[in-house]
């Protein structure tokens, strides 16, 4: 199959998205139908720092400090460890996109 980086990103935004909210949710808004796009302005953050293979190390800070610093959250470290690496594997499940 082949796309062009439009479509790369978008099949990455809609699944970070999905998991965000269905996985993540740390303010328990998954089932409020009106809060489905509560999370939408870090999908891009995550995205960029997926594509570029960053470190899990780099995606565990930017979550925890999403969750206690600026959601205000106490946070849960060992979710957010495992959800670092449920992301991680992120662009293994989605495949390589030829461009």
């Amino acid at each position: 199959m082949t796309t062009n980086y439009r479509d790369r990103a978008r099949i990455y935004h809609e699944a970070i998205r999905r998991i965000l909210l269905k996985e993540w949710d740390p303010i328990g808004v998954s089932e409020i139908n009106e809060a489905q796009d509560e999370y939408d302005s870090y999908v891009g953050a995550i995205y960029k720092m997926l594509i570029a293979r960053k470190p899990k190390n780099e995606l565990f800070d930017y979550l925890w400090w999403l969750e206690t610093e600026h959601m205000g959250v106490t946070g849960n470290r060992q979710a957010t460890e495992h959800f670092t690496k449920r992301l991680a594997k992120l662009p293994d499940e989605i495949g390589d996109v030829e461009i």
